[in-house]
């Protein structure tokens, strides 16, 4: 081994070593960062007119958007934080005054009046009777404990404003910078990687494509599901109206059961409290509407965009989930895609020059 080698080997390991420790240093920050990152690709465009307005300056176009972003992401959040904690504690109210007006001595009439199934359920609650002892004990204790589990939950989330405020500062202040010195750090990157100038351009606009297509593709879809579901709930009079919307835009990302896990419990509510045609009308929407919206708006969103297969994309999403948390729901399809395009690459350019020339004669 020359001299050279060695001098490079030692470097290599230097660098390797540095990254590593620099990378455990930064890995507390990895979520909030991710986000800012997110968020600077997805409103650069914006950056770039608002840069142009102010006639070049690009620290007054970074401060305006940081600024707007950090308003339109913390009143939200605030106000819902509230409401989630008000209505959780009609919820209760409502559960117990349905209880002390004989709700339950009226349970088994009802379900008598069950078109199917209806004695199926009477024995299954006869048996959650027996069991449990007293069913109204039971269910005021269920409804309180989920009151007080939402209650806990968002009071958890301000009693622990200190890491919250850091994470959301540590997102903040990368956000600033993207858009400050995303250009210089973006071109930087781009040189260092090592790989020809079409194999680069093709995993940076496959990186690009992917992850505006998710970005659409999941929130549009979510947003639009739970605007169709919340306009349902308030013309049918449900009950706490404004959290289920919220609800469905929250779950509707999800693969298995998505808008259907808030209003599929909607309809038994609806057809329990009556009248009947409220909880069909609520079926239908919900099925035929709210749920079909999703099958069409997603893949037209996604597919199209991020050029992934149904299947890789239902994966991805759950996987993501499961790994990344909320933030995994982008990650899964963009490692995704970039695998893909690795792959195609790969398939391209090294199968190709390993193929055996022709025999000679």
């Amino acid at each position: 081994m020359t001299r050279h080698q060695v001098f490079t080997l030692c470097f290599f390991a230097v660098v390797l070593l540095l990254l590593y420790q620099v990378a455990l240093v930064f890995s507390p920050f990895l979520f909030p960062v991710l986000w800012a990152m997110v968020l600077a690709h997805l409103t650069f465009p914006l950056h770039a007119r608002l840069t142009t307005i102010f006639h070049g300056r690009e620290t007054l176009s970074a401060s305006v958007l940081t600024v707007g972003i950090m308003a339109l992401g913390v009143l939200p959040v605030i106000m819902l934080s509230f409401l989630l904690v008000r209505e959780a504690g009609s919820a209760h109210i409502a559960i117990t005054n349905w209880i002390q007006s004989g709700g339950v001595e009226r349970l088994r009439e009802e379900i008598v009046k069950l078109p199917f199934g209806s004695g199926r359920v009477e024995e299954l609650l006869s048996r959650v009777v027996v069991e449990q002892g007293n069913l109204k004990r039971v269910l005021l204790e269920s409804s309180k404990t989920v009151s007080e589990f939402l209650v806990r939950e968002v009071t958890g989330l301000v009693k622990n404003t200190v890491l919250l405020a850091a994470d959301f500062l540590v997102m903040i202040f990368s956000l600033f910078f993207f858009f400050k010195d995303g250009k210089r750090l973006y071109a930087t990157l781009y040189q260092l990687i090592p790989l020809e100038e079409s194999h680069k351009q093709r995993i940076v606009s496959r990186l690009d494509q992917t992850l505006r297509a998710v970005v659409k593709g999941l929130i549009i879809t979510a947003i639009v599901q739970g605007l169709l579901a919340g306009a349902a709930y308030v013309v049918l009079g449900v009950p706490f109206p404004v959290f289920l919307t919220a609800l469905t835009m929250l779950l509707a990302p999800l693969p298995i059961g998505g808008t259907a896990l808030v209003w599929g419990p909607v309809v038994l509510y609806l057809y329990w409290v009556g009248p009947l045609w409220k909880a069909l009308a609520m079926l239908v929407w919900g099925a035929g509407i709210v749920s079909t919206v999703d099958h069409v708006l997603r893949p037209i969103l996604i597919g199209k965009g991020a050029q992934i297969p149904f299947v890789f994309l239902f994966f991805s999403v759950l996987g993501g989930l499961a790994a990344y948390g909320l933030i995994g729901l982008f990650l899964g399809p963009i490692l995704v895609g970039l695998l893909i395009t690795a792959l195609q690459i790969y398939r391209e350019e090294f199968q190709h020059q390993e193929e055996p020339g022709p025999p000679i004669s």
